[in-house]
């Protein structure tokens, strides 16, 4: 996943987006061994170009295997540095507790719904599996972070993952075991599960959620305008000054951006696509959007970007969206309560909502094929 955001309000953002997107592929050969991936999601060059104002202040650091970035508009020093030591301290606590697959309270949870015990869960955590159990049911469980076992078998529970792809013979197994969040009962304080199969991963929701926690952290500590990008989920606080938070959408075929939206504060943006975590073997790409019904990479979509007023909503429902594909995400959308929508289909077009068609700019002229769709 990849974002850039712009300051300026003229034509020039475009020709400046995609130099940005540039440098953000350059820059991936720097992935230190050991990453699960990452992504420049900020383009702090581009940001500093933009801006002619107010100080803008820009931090990041590397956990849950991406780059996370912090901007701050118009915050003093010293509570500057307050602010981001604190949100580094969060997501390094949340990439501990919830890791699928280093040693981490998430694990211990796995293992013991592995042996049908009951699990003792709490604090964010437990919030977490709560919200991911909501928006997996409303999805028709196409978002399903349940299927942790599934994402193992086809290697993507590693920092670096690789081929072969597993043999149908054994997603066929693991299928007809088929785990969902339907399976998982909560508690005050505990979790629990009637299918020994469970096992969460939260892949693709945690960095939603976790970029909306970071966001009511800076508010509490007084900060008023900020974004807090992890990969390609990012959450706004306030603007920039006069101009909102000006965010460019990635091509996912082509370097730069392929459209740009301005987000209103507490609104979150996330993509989900199919260049974001693969493996190549013998010459085919194998991507990590697993289809529950199929056991296998989803096919017929390029990429979703969802527009939300949670990180978590709009995390679990980009999944979803690119899951369900071009044909019945309009469906999946309104059951998960989102409206604001942009599908790139594998023959490169563009699908969106009437809500996300009124706030999109594209950055070429003429713009992409596009077809607006309605929600039932």
């Amino acid at each position: 996943r990849a974002w850039c955001w712009t300051l300026s309000n003229d034509a020039a953002w475009r020709d400046e987006a995609s130099a940005g997107m540039a440098r953000v592929s350059a820059a991936r050969s720097l992935r230190p061994r050991g990453a699960t991936r990452i992504f420049f999601v900020g383009l702090l060059s581009l940001l500093s170009a933009c801006s002619r104002e107010a100080p803008l202040r820009h931090s990041q650091f590397l956990t849950f295997g991406t780059l996370v970035e912090i901007t701050l508009y118009d915050v003093d020093e010293a509570t500057a540095q307050r602010a981001e030591q604190a949100i580094e301290q969060d997501f390094q606590r949340w990439d501990r507790d919830w890791h699928a697959w280093r040693p981490s309270a998430l694990t211990a949870i796995n293992a013991r719904l592995a042996q049908r015990q009951t699990a003792p869960v709490d604090g964010a955590l437990r919030d977490l599996i709560v919200r991911a159990r909501a928006l997996s049911l409303a999805s028709d469980n196409l978002f399903d972070p349940a299927l942790g076992r599934l994402f193992a078998l086809w290697g993507f529970q590693r920092d670096e993952p690789e081929g072969p792809p597993p043999a149908p013979a054994q997603v066929a197994t693991l299928l007809a075991h088929l785990p969902t969040m339907a399976d998982v009962h909560i508690e005050r304080n505990s979790v629990r599960s009637d299918n020994p199969a469970v096992q969460f991963d939260f892949g693709a929701i945690a960095k939603g959620y976790a970029a909306q926690l970071a966001i009511e952290h800076l508010q509490r500590l007084g900060i008023r305008n900020a974004i807090v990008a992890a990969a390609g989920d990012l959450h706004v606080l306030g603007r920039h000054g006069a101009r909102a938070w000006h965010i460019g959408i990635r091509d996912p075929r082509a370097p730069g951006v392929i459209a740009a939206v301005d987000l209103n504060s507490g609104e979150s943006i996330s993509t989900s696509g199919d260049y974001e975590r693969y493996f190549t073997y013998q010459g085919k790409r194998y991507h990590h959007l697993l289809d529950p019904r199929s056991g296998a990479p989803a096919q017929g979509t390029r990429a979703v970007t969802v527009i939300a007023r949670d990180g978590a909503t709009a995390d679990a429902t980009a999944t979803a969206l690119f899951i369900a594909g071009p044909r019945d995400w309009p469906r999946i959308a309104r059951a998960m309560g989102v409206d604001t929508v942009l599908l790139i289909d594998a023959a490169g077009t563009v699908q969106m909502s009437a809500a996300m068609a009124a706030r999109l700019h594209f950055a070429s002229d003429p713009a992409p094929a596009h077809v607006i769709k309605p929600l039932p």
